[in-house]
């Protein structure tokens, strides 16, 4: 099954992305996206989450054309389907760590996994506010927030950059666990090769094009 389709899609800010990208995610599998710093990885990752509308092209998600749903039914699909790790935490900062995680709960109606805290080490920190933490124990804590809602696509940008090189293998090893577990799919944009070779599937963007490799 199709999780999600592009097709011919273009974008530019100052100057052309890309051109002409088409891709495809099935169930149960993990694509990473490398390239260098500036080619559009993130973009394009922005693109396929429909935070960001491209210049042309079609995103589909689970065989539906994005462009002709309802903006209830679109938002809908980003609260309980799809699942966005950034570089950036983006946690709730008056919050506590648990705090949320139940933030993600309540929105998903999904129960909080006791095991996913102790697996991302985060049981020690998790009833301390975000600002407390560091910025590994912060994105360990994104990453709970994410699999809480036990999204169909995890969508995740340089997931394991605040991290050791251990946790790193760790938290990437859970990620293909749950993609497996769940016959969900990921997407992962990283400058870390290493890393994206665990992937099922590697892509390069490069000269405004989008290949596997």
């Amino acid at each position: 099954m199709k999780l999600l389709e592009a097709k011919n899609l273009s974008h530019h800010f100052d100057y052309q992305l890309f051109k002409d990208v088409s891709f495809e995610l099935e169930k149960s599998t993990s694509i990473a996206i490398i390239g260098k710093s500036g080619s559009g990885k993130s973009t394009l990752l922005n693109i396929f989450s429909t935070l960001l509308q491209p210049d042309s092209g079609n995103i589909f998600l689970f065989g539906k054309d994005v462009n002709l749903m309802s903006s209830s039914e679109l938002a809908k699909i980003k609260r309980d389907d799809l699942g966005i790790v950034f570089q950036s935490h983006y946690l709730f900062k008056g919050f506590s760590a648990y705090e949320n995680l139940e933030v993600a709960s309540i929105l998903s109606s999904q129960k909080i996994d006791k095991e996913l805290i102790f697996k991302l080490d985060i049981k020690d920190c998790i009833y301390q506010k975000v600002t407390e933490l560091s910025g590994g124990q912060q994105q360990r804590v994104s990453i709970a927030r994410v699999l809480t809602k036990k999204p169909k696509i995890i969508f995740a940008d340089e997931p394991t950059g605040n991290l050791d090189k251990e946790t790193a293998n760790e938290v990437m090893d859970l990620f293909f666990d749950y993609i497996k577990q769940s016959e969900a799919g990921m997407l992962l944009v990283t400058h870390d090769e290493e890393l994206a070779y665990k992937c099922d599937k590697v892509y390069k963007l490069e000269n405004k094009k989008l290949l596997e490799v």
